[in-house]
């Protein structure tokens, strides 16, 4: 059996006011004729297929023309994400099977696979751990424990279907990627990360959340997004997995989509990279730049844009400005939480860190916008 494994889309996403539809619209051409060229059994997309809850009119359009064109070449098994409203991604969900295409937003149907040829396909929608705590009667609000429940019931009910292969599509961040700058921070308490281990015993899991590609294990992999949705993705290779199950294994083949820019990160002074010939391969490039003149130049991003008509991001760290000037906020938020970043915040307007009480409170504010956008 042959799966094509995406997510994160992101249908509708722009990339610093940069209108990424038509580039969006290109991948999945793309994706159809790959499709159709390989003789795929099924499509798997792991999650965020818009980037908003409420994604614009043009979004909502491509989506229905790309799962309209797929549906006629193969079954579609896709899922929401944590960028994507459950409900009304879900909306239809009932009929659109009828067609093919399986959308499963619900998590209290993460036990009922859709069957393609030999293999049951469990559709495991992104986990808010608030959300599911109670209905799933957990004791811990952590990722790792609403995964764990719902990966114990698709287990259970893959021992009911001997004969049959278990895939499972995910969406969460499993140890063993990388995070990007441009996905949307899970973290619960402090962690946001789950165990490879939680996916032991199924065939194939397909990943989404991470917008690089990675193959944790063999059996466990990230497609990462079509497309680069920030500058850190700048060396990714963009595209999907296409994966045979087969008899002695799984054997998986990364097939990549159009790029329809590339990106690059340039530093140094404004005349060094007005003048400078080894700068000539980034002319038809998207930019990041990054001064490093002494003194802030004048009408910088308009002297700049006559050689780089794409630069899109300009940043001034003057050289011997000090360690943490030439951090960009990016670089001084990574790895920290929400909460550790309010928590600091409180900090600086109060002039003490902030109280067990502070921090809780924050704490419930972060869960009730989790929770009010996940319901959206």
């Amino acid at each position: 059996m042959r799966i094509l494994h995406t997510s994160d889309w992101h249908l509708g996403r722009s990339f610093h006011r940069e209108d990424l539809l038509a580039a969006q619209a290109a991948f999945v051409d793309d994706l159809v004729a790959t499709v159709r060229e390989q003789r795929v059994d099924c499509v798997l997309v792991s999650g965020d297929v818009y980037d908003r809850a409420l994604p614009a009119v043009d979004a909502v359009r491509l989506c229905d023309e790309a799962l309209a064109r797929l549906a006629e070449l193969t079954r579609v098994v896709l899922i929401a994400g944590n960028h994507d409203s459950a409900r009304r991604l879900g909306f239809g969900s009932a009929l659109m099977d009828g067609a093919g295409v399986h959308v499963r937003t619900d998590f209290a149907r993460v036990g009922e696979p859709v069957v393609v040829g030999d293999a049951a396909i469990y559709g495991v929608p992104y986990l808010e751990p608030e959300l599911v705590r109670h209905p799933w009667e957990l004791e811990e609000r952590t990722h790792a424990a609403a995964l764990t429940e719902a990966m114990r019931r698709v287990r259970a009910d893959a021992a009911r279907r001997p004969g049959l292969r278990s895939v499972v599509l995910a969406h969460a961040f499993v140890t063993g990627g990388e995070s990007s700058e441009s996905e949307r921070d899970i973290s619960v308490g402090g962690s946001a990360q789950v165990s490879a281990s939680v996916f032991d015993g199924v065939d194939y899991a397909a990943l989404g959340h991470l917008h690089g590609r990675w193959a944790i294990t063999d059996r466990v992999r990230y497609s990462g997004s079509p497309l680069a949705y920030s500058f850190s993705e700048e060396h990714h290779v963009k595209g999907s997995w296409l994966v045979d199950l087969r008899e002695d294994g799984v054997a998986a083949e990364f097939v990549e989509a159009p790029v329809p820019r590339r990106l690059a990160r340039v530093r140094g002074r404004i005349d060094d990279l007005l003048s400078g010939s080894e700068y000539e391969k980034y002319e038809d490039r998207w930019l990041q730049i990054t001064l490093t003149d002494e003194r802030r130049p004048s009408a910088a991003m308009e002297r700049l844009r006559r050689r780089f008509p794409h630069a899109l991001v300009l940043g001034f760290e003057p050289e011997g400005g000090g360690t943490d000037g030439a951090r960009t906020w990016t670089e001084r938020v990574r790895e920290r939480s929400e909460l550790d970043i309010a928590s600091d915040f409180v900090a600086e307007v109060t002039d003490g860190p902030a109280t067990e009480a502070e921090r809780a409170l924050l704490d419930e504010a972060f869960e009730h916008c989790r929770r009010k956008e996940a319901l959206a």
